[in-house]
């Protein structure tokens, strides 16, 4: 039996098939099963010009799949590979490495003019309304909402520099956008990215071994000349702050919070408290822990509010009568059994506060809340609670007056109790706090600051947490540099004169990578309002005679020699800022392609039911 078949060619196709095609073959064409002898063409086959045959690959018009090479269709246009999901959004080559550098200037710009003793501070508010006042370039940077991947990476290196070293935040985005800058020429005339990283990897090398030559160390073996040190450190952390006028009150209180601490200088045993009201000078700083009072029920009136060397039972455990729980159920045929019943919860909430007050506490602190009946029963007794301590306060007073937090009161002896030479209550402002002094375990202090404005005091804690960190770090890292732009015109002059030793794109981009650092002292000049021009030629014409310690004077618009004005950091901060900034930029000089995955349509707000959005209307 012969069937003949229906075959349709594009009008551009060369061969011809015969009535029936001779080898009788057998598969898919266009998605139609083909019978054995013959061959049913489909529409879909002819789609673009193109005829496909799934079999051997014979020469047949259009392009056979198979063995064979296949012929395809004269004026047939190759069909486009789609990787990528609709709407994403891809850029590649310069112009979008230009885009890259340039975000990140508009990222610098952000924080440009909060460099410094005379920079400006920022007024924030988000989503929720909560304004914020800082001029401390990791703070800001976290509340703007930045959505540009490249630009993202300078935040990242500002957060990284205030968990690191706490200060520079400000400084180190400045820099990292200055080096794009300054490359940015080159990017455009098709300089190759490996090799400007290259150069960028040197310059930094040759900068922090510069940097580690000329530090100054203080020796640690002489207490009163490193504490004339750490001061200085706060201090100048402290100098372009809000709280710039009260520098040397608060250097000399953080500096002595920092030496309170033990070996591992941990942060978290600094703890500081806000309390509005009051001058800043009224600020104190507590040698031990304090917090804020808590809630407390009728009967803690007659409780005693001192204590010569008590004994602290922390606990984590509810000393209240709770209501029963939702559908409990209790079944009774007497009266008798029903007061069996209360009786029973009873004895078990006094035998609980028998036992605290047999182990010998004087001073009961809970996580959890502490009720009327406990409150008058401690009352009774001369002992003090507070219920609802907060977990850190709770920690706190554990690692600084030892003992340990129990969660039931069966074993309650002397080794999980703490001590301390003193606990009170005193009132401050508003305010009553409760004060734990002369802890013998742990060393540790509480800053009490006072002011007036709420966003004022967060603005202060902020001020205080980078002196600390800075604090911190001039101890465990004994080497200073001095600050004002002095270090960065100095490492300037290095790497040009070392840029000029060498051949070849080397030179000009370790000339660019020198010239980027006076973006620091030029930046200092421009938010105090000099002529910067005027001042980086005298500083130049310094340091080249041989005034490595030659910065920005900002009170007398004029260069002085800043280690000798006592404008101090520590090395630690210059080398992580540089080594932070150099990193980030080679990283956005690396990128040669950015890819936006469209936005999920999960994700999308709901659109309202508006015009047009609503149910079909029914006529």
């Amino acid at each position: 039996m012969m069937v003949s078949a229906i075959l349709r060619h594009p009008p551009r196709c060369r061969a011809v098939l015969p009535g029936v095609c001779p080898l009788g073959l057998r598969g898919v064409v266009g998605g139609v099963v083909a019978g054995p002898i013959g061959v049913r063409l489909s529409g879909a086959a002819r789609k673009g010009g193109m005829m496909a045959v799934a079999g051997m690959g014979l020469g047949c018009p259009g392009l056979c799949e198979g063995t064979g090479p296949g012929v395809p269709a004269q004026g047939a246009a190759p069909t486009p590979v789609i990787l990528l999901k609709e709407g994403t959004d891809t850029s590649q080559g310069i112009p979008q490495l230009v885009s890259n550098i340039n975000a990140c200037q508009v990222i610098a710009e952000a924080v440009r003019t909060t460099l410094g003793p005379r920079g400006m501070d920022k007024l924030i508010v988000d989503d929720r309304g909560k304004a914020t006042i800082s001029n401390d370039g990791a703070t800001i940077l976290k509340l703007l909402d930045v959505v540009h991947p490249a630009a993202k990476t300078l935040v990242d290196i500002a957060k990284s520099q205030d968990a690191e070293v706490g200060d520079g935040t400000t400084s180190v985005t400045l820099l990292a956008a200055e080096f794009l800058k300054q490359v940015k020429p080159y990017v455009e005339e098709g300089l190759h990215p490996q090799i400007i990283i290259r150069a960028f990897r040197t310059a930094t090398q040759l900068a922090v071994n510069k940097i580690k030559d000329i530090a100054v160390s203080v020796k640690k073996e002489d207490k009163d000349e490193q504490r004339s040190l750490l001061e200085k450190c706060a201090a100048t952390a402290l100098s372009s702050k809000l709280i710039s006028q009260s520098k040397e009150f608060f250097s000399k209180m953080v500096v002595d919070a920092v030496m309170m601490l033990d070996d591992l200088l941990q942060l978290k045993m600094i703890g500081i408290k806000k309390v509005q009201g009051g001058a800043l000078e009224d600020s104190q700083l507590v040698a031990g822990v304090a917090f804020k009072k808590t809630f407390s029920y009728a009967g803690f009136e007659m409780q005693p509010k001192k204590y010569q060397s008590p004994k602290i039972a922390l606990l984590n455990v509810e000393l209240e009568l709770k209501a029963e729980k939702d559908n409990a159920e209790v079944r009774v045929n007497t009266v008798e059994d029903y007061q069996a019943i209360v009786d029973a919860e009873w004895n078990i909430l006094y035998d609980k506060l028998d036992k605290i007050h047999k182990s010998g506490a004087k001073v009961v602190l809970s996580k959890l809340p502490i009720g009327d009946v406990a409150t008058q029963y401690f009352a009774d007794r001369d002992m003090f609670c507070a219920g609802r301590v907060p977990e850190e306060d709770l920690k706190r007073t554990m690692m600084a007056c030892g003992g340990s937090i129990q969660t039931s009161v069966n074993a309650l002896s002397d080794d999980v109790l703490g001590r301390c030479e003193l606990f009170e209550e005193i009132q401050i402002g508003g305010d009553r706090y409760n004060f734990f002094t002369g802890c013998p375990k742990a060393k540790t202090c509480t800053i009490i600051l006072r002011g007036g404005a709420e966003q004022f005091m967060e603005e202060t804690e902020r001020s205080l947490h980078d002196a600390i960190m800075i604090v911190r770090r001039a101890i465990k890292n004994d080497s200073v540099v001095a600050g004002g732009g002095a270090i960065e015109m100095e490492l300037s002059k290095y790497l040009r004169d070392y840029s000029r030793t060498i051949p070849g794109k080397q030179q000009l981009l370790i000339g660019a990578y020198a010239k980027a650092l006076e973006i620091i002292p030029r930046q200092l000049c421009d938010n105090a309002g000099f002529d910067a021009t005027n001042i980086l030629n005298k500083l130049r014409a310094k340091h080249a005679q041989g005034g490595m310690w030659y910065g920005v004077d900002v009170n007398n618009e004029d260069i002085a020699d800043n280690f000798e004005a006592c404008v101090w950091e520590p090395a630690i901060v210059r080398i992580n800022a540089l080594t932070a900034a150099s990193e980030a930029a080679c990283l956005i000089v690396s990128v040669d392609e950015t890819i936006k995955n469209p936005r999920s349509t999960v994700d999308a707000p709901p659109g309202g039911r508006g015009r047009g959005r609503g149910r079909p209307h029914n006529h």
